[in-house]
């Protein structure tokens, strides 16, 4: 077994229906962007009434069809925001509770000790957190998830990981194994995933990676580290 090995984003989901949300976070190869992804996915009709959209430099999930929601607790939240010189992306609204704390004094990690995996049995969600901070042409980055310890939700495992950045390396980290009933959790560290210079191609490599029935929306967002630049894709299936 090779630790050390690096998959890209198509051979990590071949044959996977259903990961749930994922978020990727890592350096493109040249080593002159740090990017980031954020997609997720749907089996309830509910959960598939779902669009991105941005506002002001943030990324929102919205209702395609607001007559048709049924409850907008764990759908609808900021996924993408930015607090100085930090960027935060999240699959749900634990993106404010992150950026609440910074601006409180806290990090990324104590932050997140006041929440827990999403009220939502049998699946008992986990949530998944990412933040890029940059500093000097450069940036590290920490990713989070927040976990049941065991079936009946009786208490929450939180685990970081903290990077540096390398380039050509990115994480992935993704809500669910794989489809099931109830769906599993993911499962041991963010997984290492190949990045590309081109932010088309990734995105549209990650897009096609993910099945066509369960696939809602993709952000990707691409930050040269020199300017501060960014660039940024969005897909929504329902347009």
């Amino acid at each position: 077994m090779n630790i050390y090995e690096i998959k890209t984003l198509s051979e990590r989901l071949e044959g996977n229906r259903y990961p749930g949300r994922g978020i990727v976070i890592g350096k493109t190869p040249d080593g002159k962007k740090a990017a980031i992804a954020y997609f997720i996915m749907g089996r309830s009709a509910n959960s598939r009434n779902r669009v991105f959209t941005e506002k002001n430099g943030e990324i929102f999930t919205e209702p395609f069809d607001a007559s048709k929601v049924e409850d907008p607790s764990l759908i609808i939240y900021a996924a993408v925001r930015s607090y100085e010189n930090k960027l935060i992306v999240t699959n749900g609204n634990q993106t404010d509770t992150i950026y609440d704390g910074l601006a409180a004094g806290k990090s990324f990690s104590q932050a997140l000790t006041s929440r827990e995996f999403e009220p939502d049995a049998p699946n008992l969600t986990p949530r998944i957190s990412g933040m890029l901070t940059f500093e000097g042409n450069d940036f590290t980055y920490e990713m989070s998830i927040l976990k049941s310890g065991d079936a009946a939700g009786t208490f929450c495992n939180r685990y970081t990981f903290s990077y540096g950045a390398c380039a050509g390396l990115g994480h992935f980290l993704h809500t669910y194994v794989c489809d099931g009933n109830p769906i599993p959790t993911f499962q041991g560290e963010p997984e290492r995933v190949a990045m590309d210079d081109d932010i088309d191609a990734f995105t549209t490599d990650l897009w096609n990676a993910l099945d066509a029935e369960n696939r809602i929306s993709l952000y990707v967002r691409y930050t040269d580290l020199e300017t501060g630049e960014a660039q940024s894709r969005m897909v929504n299936k329902n347009k």
